[in-house]
């Protein structure tokens, strides 16, 4: 009669030793779990942390990923010059290329034909005198006959045969080539610069913060006037903006965008080295002519075109408005062929001036990203 009670207490005794058993099992199965799952935290914020370092990492390598990755960082030159240098005395660089105006390096660029050269001559003498660089493009061909002036081998010469200055730009200015301008002056080769003063000229430019100008036209000299905007005033030193009542134009103190303001025109345009890294992607390839490219300038200003983009009067120059290319020579007997070569670039120049539109158009369009800045 004993016995019963002591086989229940043994029952009971196993139960709870399994129950032991079955609640250590479940604490080892959660302590393993909660290993894990502390281990896998502590893998994604190492991972993190190395995708962080990773990020930085290539942050700096990004801006130095154009083609060097294979090179120490040290030996990288990421820029070009313009600077000629000697075939030996390598101490005469160091002279040659110093620039006595110690603010500013400009950079002088011109498409040219042989039959301007006289006017040239006088150009480019106002830009080497203040030691800043002249470039020629020389679209007839015609380098020899440049050599009998004294400054010929102090520039840089370029040949190709019937290209725009707008085809020469794209292919030789590049950004990274002349980086080390603080100034770019892309000219016409008709412009007289009696009155004018390419330092002084800067100095303006600077203090009034422009960051794209073009010197004003002479009303009195020059025989090619496009637009009211380009002329000089005589009572500014700068101006901005122009107004003008006619229908047509109807420029007035709200308007917002060219030609009434924030607009130069394509013939003697100077941009800061900022506006023209974004200036040189404006140029198309193929539109060689530029035609459209000064209403969309504004763009490259770097901030408010209407504030950045201005006309300095107190510099002026002169249109001469010569034919260039496809135009009569002073030696020319065949004039009725150079006129019309005249009309068959006009027709071109106007057939690039739609695509130029049409692309502008498309790439606003479709590009969601982009906003308008100065979309009303």
């Amino acid at each position: 009669m004993k016995y019963p009670p002591r086989r229940a207490a043994s029952c009971g005794g196993y139960l709870a030793a399994v129950v032991a058993l079955i609640l250590l099992a479940a604490l080892q199965i959660q302590y393993h779990h909660l290993k894990v799952d502390l281990g896998k935290a502590d893998f994604a914020t190492a991972t993190t942390q190395q995708q962080q370092r990773g990020h930085r990492r290539a942050g700096r390598w990004t801006r130095r990923s154009t083609g060097a990755e294979g090179l120490p960082r040290g030996i990288v030159q990421s820029s070009s010059d313009m600077y000629l240098r000697p075939l030996w005395d390598s101490t005469r660089a160091t002279t040659d290329n110093k620039n006595k105006n110690d603010r500013y390096k400009a950079l002088l660029a011109m498409a040219v034909g042989i039959s301007q050269m006289q006017n040239i001559d006088i150009m480019a003498r106002k830009f080497l005198n203040e030691s800043y660089t002249v470039m020629l493009f020389h679209y007839d061909g015609n380098v020899d006959g440049w050599r009998s002036l004294e400054w010929s081998d102090k520039a840089i010469h370029i040949v190709a045969p019937n290209q725009t200055k707008w085809w020469f730009a794209k292919r030789f200015l590049h950004p990274n080539v002349v980086a080390i301008y603080d100034f770019i002056f892309l000219w016409d080769e008709d412009l007289g610069v009696e009155k004018f003063d390419p330092k002084r000229y800067l100095d303006i430019m600077v203090s009034e913060g422009l960051e794209i100008t073009q010197p004003a036209l002479d009303p009195d000299l020059s025989t090619d006037i496009h637009h009211r905007i380009t002329i000089r005033n005589k009572m500014t030193k700068v101006h901005r903006r122009v107004y003008d009542n006619r229908s047509s134009m109807n420029c007035s103190d709200d308007s917002k965008g060219p030609p009434c303001t924030g607009w130069v025109e394509g013939m003697a345009p100077v941009f800061s080295r900022a506006a023209w890294k974004c200036v040189w992607h404006l140029i198309q390839n193929d539109l060689i002519h530029g035609w459209g490219l000064d209403m969309k300038l504004g763009y490259c200003a770097q901030g408010d075109r209407a504030e950045k983009v201005g006309v300095i009067d107190s510099e002026y120059v002169v249109h001469q408005g010569i034919p260039s290319l496809g135009g009569p020579s002073h030696t020319s007997k065949i004039p009725r062929r150079s006129l019309d070569l005249r009309t068959q670039i006009r027709r071109q120049s106007s057939a690039e001036l739609e695509k130029f539109k049409e692309r502008w158009n498309k790439a606003a369009r479709e590009d969601d990203e982009w906003m308008d800045p100065f979309e009303a």
